[in-house]
């Protein structure tokens, strides 16, 4: 994994939405401010929305957007082989099962994104 998959990308990505996520705008008809929470689509929870359940389609969707669980390190013995498994194969994992409440490596994170969809 390099270039746009590298950690340190996926890292500054997360941030990047972080940022995004907190900015506000004065709407002069409204005499508020606004935030994502007030335009954003929540298809789980479309009445009274938090910032978790908007629907932001992001790679880092597949850790919930979530800096500790994209660090996350595990010990995985198959019975063959040993090795530490990482984002990265969690992310092979999700690709092709995209729908999965938890992967098959010893992570076991879940390939769901934060607002509970795939």
């Amino acid at each position: 994994f390099s270039g746009v998959l590298a950690q340190d990308v996926l890292r500054a990505l997360l941030e990047l939405q972080e940022r995004l996520a907190a900015t506000t705008a004065w709407a002069p008809r409204a005499g508020r401010n606004v935030t994502l929470r007030d335009v954003c689509y929540a298809p789980l929870n479309p009445a009274e929305p938090e910032l978790g359940d908007c629907c932001v389609n992001s790679v880092t969707q597949y850790f919930q957007n979530n800096g500790s669980r994209l660090a996350l390190t595990a010990l995985q013995d198959d019975g063959k082989v040993r090795g530490t498994v990482d984002w990265r194969d969690h992310l092979i994992y999700c690709v092709n099962s995209p729908l999965s409440f938890k992967d098959i490596t010893a992570l076991e994170l879940s390939c769901m994104a934060e607002y509970g969809g795939p």
